[in-house]
């Protein structure tokens, strides 16, 4: 069987798979679950076309890999086949382990475990199955590799997965504002003592890359539709978990149904190997054939929410810079209360505040120019904008989202 295939990407044209073992990867039901999960949750709610799914962004990711990798050889890096084979592994598994819709309810249906640990069992579930061929692939993943620039590509403030999406979700939400020039980036890095760094010739680029990833940040990820969808979604989850905790009966998949009877530890996941089964099952689709069977359920709020969401019929939402005060929450408790003659302790599945939060540079975590000089600068220190040093800073909104019905 020929398993050198080539995808063709709307982003990037011609994507090749480089190895066999790579193809058997992606064919796995693991890795093929990605294709049901969509890359930016209810984003679609606010940009249409914005449907694509983890599934292209790790083969996108994967791919850039090999390009940077290339880079790196021409510029005089000794990578193995075996390291580029690894890295290659690394990148395309990163985002296994992500739940249903992605990051929207990463801590809902899994309070406590994050998406990374997950994706790292997966990997050591798929390591046994291909005879330990992802050992130095999971050594990249985790960061204990000697050599350390493997792990900045997988995960930095400049890594390969960062770099796939911003490109891939500007190509498919429409926002051309974000756009990034990859292929330029990629051309500036270089390995500086075993380091990854940027040629100083690169620093426009790092600039333009980190005001885009702020930008996305307002205008998409956190966008006030998208922030108000993804909590009444949260909601809808922790009725179900309630209700079917409290023994009612709800039409659910299997998969599902485990996840909205009790939470589990990271503990579970690593002493039940079904249950990682059965996690390597969910996806988008269990969610929205739940709710379509959850719209016509005896249980009021669970139906409304399921119908609002099916008909995106979206809580109103209002961005502040300054705290809800309580007494603004207490009085849509009311208001919410008097218009659906509920129970006030039922009232906070009808409405959500808190808190996002935009960091668009880390500090901790450099991005290092190598400059001509030979002195390694962070990026904040390489530029001669301020701005760069003033988005280091964490900037935070608050939100409140109710029924648009319901009046202050």
């Amino acid at each position: 069987m020929n398993k050198k295939k080539i995808i063709n990407d709307p982003v990037y044209g011609f994507i090749t798979i480089p190895s066999e073992l790579i193809f058997d990867l992606i064919s796995h039901p693991y890795f093929q679950r990605l294709r049901h999960i969509k890359q930016l949750g209810l984003t679609e709610f606010v940009y249409p076309a914005a449907h694509h799914s983890r599934f292209q962004h790790a083969l996108g990711a994967m791919h850039l890999m090999g390009k940077v990798l290339d880079t790196l050889r021409l510029k005089g890096a000794e990578i193995s086949a075996e390291e580029y084979e690894a890295a290659q592994v690394a990148v395309l598994l990163h985002d296994m382990g992500h739940g249903p819709f992605s990051h929207a309810l990463e801590y809902t249906l899994l309070p406590g475990v994050k998406h990374e640990s997950l994706s790292y069992l997966f990997m050591e579930n798929l390591n046994e199955k291909f005879s330990g061929a992802l050992d130095l692939a999971m050594k990249i993943f985790r960061n204990s590799y000697e050599r350390k620039f493997f792990h900045q590509l997988v995960s930095s403030q400049l890594d390969i997965d960062r770099l796939d999406y911003l490109k891939r979700d500007c190509f498919f939400t429409g926002v051309h504002e974000g756009n990034i020039g990859v292929e330029r980036i990629i051309a500036m890095l270089r390995i500086h003592q075993e380091q990854l760094v940027v040629e100083e010739k690169g620093i426009l680029n790092i600039e333009n890359f980190l005001n885009a990833r702020r930008f996305m940040y307002w205008q998409v990820y956190l966008h006030k539709v998208s922030v108000s969808s993804e909590r009444m979604l949260v909601n809808t989850i922790r009725r179900a978990q309630t209700l079917m905790r409290a023994g009612e009966t709800l039409d659910a998949s299997k998969s599902l149904t485990s996840f909205l009877q009790r939470d589990y530890t990271l503990a579970d996941f690593q002493n039940d190997p079904l249950l990682l089964q059965s996690f390597g099952k969910l996806d988008d689709s269990d969610i929205w054939g739940a709710m379509k069977c959850w719209r016509d359920h005896p249980d009021e709020i669970l139906s409304m929410l399921s119908e609002m969401l099916l008909t995106r019929n979206l809580f109103q939402v209002r961005l502040s810079n300054d705290p809800i005060r309580k007494d603004t929450i207490e009085k849509i408790r009311e208001a919410i209360a008097q218009e659906y003659k509920t129970l006030r302790a039922e009232t906070s599945y009808l409405y959500s505040y808190g808190t996002v939060t935009n960091e668009a540079y880390a500090e901790g975590q450099q991005i290092n120019i190598l400059m001509k000089s030979g002195e390694l600068l962070d990026i904040a220190r390489a530029s001669d904008l301020p701005n760069i040093t003033a988005i280091s800073k964490i900037v935070k909104k608050n939100y409140l989202c109710w029924p648009k019905n319901v009046s202050l």
